[in-house]
């Protein structure tokens, strides 16, 4: 058995990089920015007023000064001509501040009377004017790689960018294995369970940013087998759940190095997730997650997460782990890394007493996995914890 983090090692050393695509602005969030994009305007393109009220010359802005309106400017259709002593233009908020004015005066300091304005308010809390390019210039970036946030592609839309280049999300084909399965919503006999894994890990892959395709359950055969990994040609990474283990029936192994599979490793000092196993099948990259369901969400977890990450062009590395008090002791571990659902609050971790990996229950109920490294000693109330987020 090899550790987690020398397994992580070998995925990442099978992944890299997708090539790259361009999507209008629109499909833009959530996807991962391949490269820097450059603002093609200023912004804002022209001095602005940052309040509604009326722009003059700075020199003349002081208590009592009167002025004449001349015309007006708004949003969208700004005053074309300029302003000169004596004068004032009412404006409006984001509107062009005219020639000649540097200075917006708040229409609450003001006094108008017809066209003539006073100053009823000394003027010394700053011009009102948001100058030319204050928000960013032209050839400004975005810089990527990075996950597109609504924010980002608002920017990116006040940069006057209508097409994003993005990496292409990974394609993931999720096989069930199992004669001892069914779908969701069938009627299974007595000695069959619902699929659960291939439902729970496309959520999870969608979320990452992936385009994970659902085959059909492969069934515990070899010519069942053949066919579901036909179908899965054309992904970046195939997933299998379930039948990579030693049992009499557990074929996924053999009959994936039958059709070409390049093994990387077999078995991790993890628990749950031990019988986990990857290689490079053709162009694709495949994992062999376990069939308990919460060993596949897990694995889920801990390292298809970190590969699609790499496949985003996100870095290779592991999940970063967070720390919190524990609520109760901790009992020693034994010689696996341990990822124990849990529930974390205010900084504090509370570890389920059951940890079985069937018990999807509680990984529904969990927010966290807590993490024993190997041969951990026990672990009183109080003592600080590493643990990943769910």
């Amino acid at each position: 058995m090899i550790s987690v983090d020398e397994a992580l090692a070998r995925l990442f050393a099978l992944v890299s990089p997708l090539g790259n695509e361009t999507v209008p602005l629109i499909s833009a969030a959530g996807r991962v920015l391949a490269a820097d994009v450059a603002a093609r305007r200023d912004q804002p393109p022209f001095a602005a007023s940052a309040m509604d009220g009326y722009a003059v010359k700075a020199t003349e802005a002081g208590l009592h000064a009167q002025f004449k309106v001349i015309g007006e400017s708004a949003a969208g259709h700004g005053f074309d001509g300029a302003v000169k002593a004596g004068q004032a233009v009412r404006i409006f908020t984001g509107a062009p501040v005219p020639e000649g004015a540097s200075h917006v005066v708040i229409q609450e300091d003001v006094e108008r009377r017809g066209d003539l304005i006073t100053i009823v308010a000394p003027q010394d809390q700053g011009d009102n004017i948001r100058p030319l390019g204050t928000d960013f210039r032209s050839g400004d970036a975005i810089a990527g790689p990075r996950r597109l946030s609504p924010e980002d592609v608002a920017l990116l839309a006040a940069m006057n960018v209508a097409e994003v280049p993005v990496t292409r999300r990974p394609t993931v084909a999720l096989i069930s294995t199992g004669d001892e399965l069914v779908m969701p919503g069938e009627r299974p006999r007595r000695d069959q369970i619902i699929a659960s894994n291939t439902f729970g890990l496309h959520a999870l892959l969608t979320r990452l940013g992936a385009e994970p395709r659902l085959l059909p359950i492969a069934r515990d055969n070899r010519e069942s087998l053949e066919t579901t990994f036909w179908l899965a040609q054309g992904a970046d990474l195939i997933v299998t759940i379930g039948g990579a283990s030693v049992g009499d029936h557990d074929l996924v192994g053999d009959v994936a190095a039958a059709m070409g599979m390049e093994r990387a490793f077999y078995k991790i000092a993890m628990r749950p997730g031990k019988p986990l196993m990857a290689g490079r099948m053709g162009n694709a990259v495949m994992v062999g997650l376990p069939g308990n369901p919460v060993s596949a969400m897990v694995c889920g977890h801990i390292f298809l997460a970190p590969m699609i990450h790499a496949m985003l062009g996100l870095g290779a590395s592991r999940r970063p782990a967070l720390k919190a008090r524990l609520t109760r002791p901790l009992g020693a571990n034994g010689p696996r890394e341990h990822y124990q659902r849990a529930i974390v609050d205010q900084g504090k971790i509370t570890v389920f007493d059951r940890q079985d990996s069937s018990l999807l229950s509680l990984l529904s109920r969990a927010n966290a996995l807590a993490i024993s490294p190997p041969r951990a000693e026990a672990m009183p109330t109080g003592a600080e914890i590493d643990y990943i987020p769910l």
